[in-house]
């Protein structure tokens, strides 16, 4: 089984480019989100390169020029490795890491990193695990390189490159034991699910480092643990929660991001299964996130790939607390007022207006702001399916207005 490794922060250098597809603005958000992803698997940043190009050299990612001028810089300043922003093919790997002569990794190498590193469970470790063999696979190439030097002739004869074939074997075997081994979690996972019983299930959904752990704790009166870092949660964590008298069970899932390895996708098929199975879906949004609209579309797909982006969803804009605008002056006509000009007002009549009152939600997870809107809005989700369910129930949770007056007039007369 994988070992969780402690790091030590090590100097890294990350490279993007800039393409027809991809602006220099988009390059930044994504050079921005990979230095995060490098801190929480414990590394420093310390240059960033970047290159204009039509589409990624098809041998070395970047140009030979610019492949140069990074292997010139990290022989300058001791750096230990060289992180790239998008997934490199064996070959591009291959080369690059003969050119420079240290350790290169790319966004896909490093996402598997971090999982591995924050992996708790035999399960999440199992699928982590299985992720890393089949990324592998097509790399074991690069692993034999000093016998590369190997010439024929007398004494050199006899199973020399044939080593690559056994570890190819060797992982291929591996592969399939973990398939099997997922296979027999996934079978008691879905026995875990079908002995909840009819209880609403509720799932949060969201981008990565958005607060949907933090959410579950203010809500769940639970202990998940919670950290500035991407990928604080892996493994799925369920709690039996109870608004008012209403009961019902609340899932917190792993986050996700741009640019997803997509057998990270297929070896957490367990995880997503809690997201596939819920009835209604809490989509967390970080508010003071300035790229925070990507961040829904790049859920929103991934909730597509799955099947389930026609569930019901409540989207939740969290850390209103920590949202910052740009403010301008309304009558100078001069100045353009772009989403960077926005207060969270002019949020509210924009496109999330159109979701309608009882879908959208603006809160502080920490701070518990509107936390009373909150819960009256998820009660009056949850206690709409659970009546559909077993309509004679509908007398046992009455309106959350209703449940509130009840409160209310008990309070007056034990006064």
């Amino acid at each position: 089984m994988l070992e969780v490794e402690k790091h030590n922060f090590e100097k890294t250098a990350i490279v993007g480019l800039i393409t027809q597809n991809q602006s220099e603005e988009k390059l930044n958000e994504y050079l921005d989100e990979l230095e995060f992803l490098t801190f929480t698997a414990g590394g420093e940043v310390v240059k960033r390169f970047s290159q204009k190009t039509d589409k990624p050299h098809p041998k070395t990612f970047v140009g030979t020029g610019k492949l140069e001028e990074i292997k010139l810089y990290i022989k300058e300043h001791d750096i230990n490795s060289v992180i790239f922003d998008d997934e490199l093919t064996p070959s591009q790997q291959k080369n690059i890491t003969r050119e420079l002569d240290c350790k290169v990794l790319d966004r896909t190498n490093l996402i598997l990193d971090i999982f591995a590193q924050r992996a708790e469970t035999s399960y999440a470790r199992t699928q982590v695990e299985l992720a890393q063999c089949i990324y592998l696979l097509p790399r074991l190439t690069g692993m034999w390189t000093h016998l590369e030097r190997q010439r024929g002739g007398i004494g050199m004869r006899g199973p020399g490159e044939t080593e690559i074939e056994t570890d190819r074997r060797i992982v291929r075997d591996r592969i399939s034991l973990l398939k099997d081994k997922i296979k027999v979690i996934d079978k008691q996972m879905s026995t875990q699910r079908g002995n909840r019983g009819a209880m609403v299930r509720v799932a949060l959904v969201g981008y990565t480092n958005v607060g949907k752990s933090t959410l579950m704790n203010a809500v769940g009166k639970s202990e998940v643990f919670v950290e500035n870092k991407l990928f604080a949660t892996l493994d799925t964590t369920v709690r039996k929660t109870v608004i008012k008298n209403l009961p019902f069970l609340l899932s917190d899932t792993v986050g996700f991001i741009r640019k997803l390895p997509t057998q990270l996708v297929d070896s957490f098929k367990s995880t997503l299964d809690e997201v596939r199975e819920a009835d209604l879906l809490l989509h967390v949004v970080d508010i003071s996130h300035p790229e925070f609209e990507d961040h829904i579309a790049a859920v929103n797909k991934i909730l597509l790939d799955i099947k389930s982006a026609d569930k019901p969803t409540i989207m939740v804009f969290n850390k209103i607390d920590a949202y910052k605008y740009v403010k301008i002056d309304e009558n100078d006509e001069t100045v353009e007022k772009t989403t960077k000009n926005f207060s969270l007002q002019d949020w509210e009549k924009t496109w999330m207006n159109n979701l309608g009152e009882n879908n959208t939600l603006f809160i502080s997870a920490t701070e518990k702001q509107n936390f009373e809107a909150f819960r009256e809005i998820v009660y009056n989700a949850v206690r709409e399916i659970h009546i559909s369910r077993f309509p004679y129930n509908k007398f046992l949770y009455p309106d959350y207005k209703d449940v509130i007056e009840k409160e209310d007039d008990e309070d007056d007369t034990e006064d």
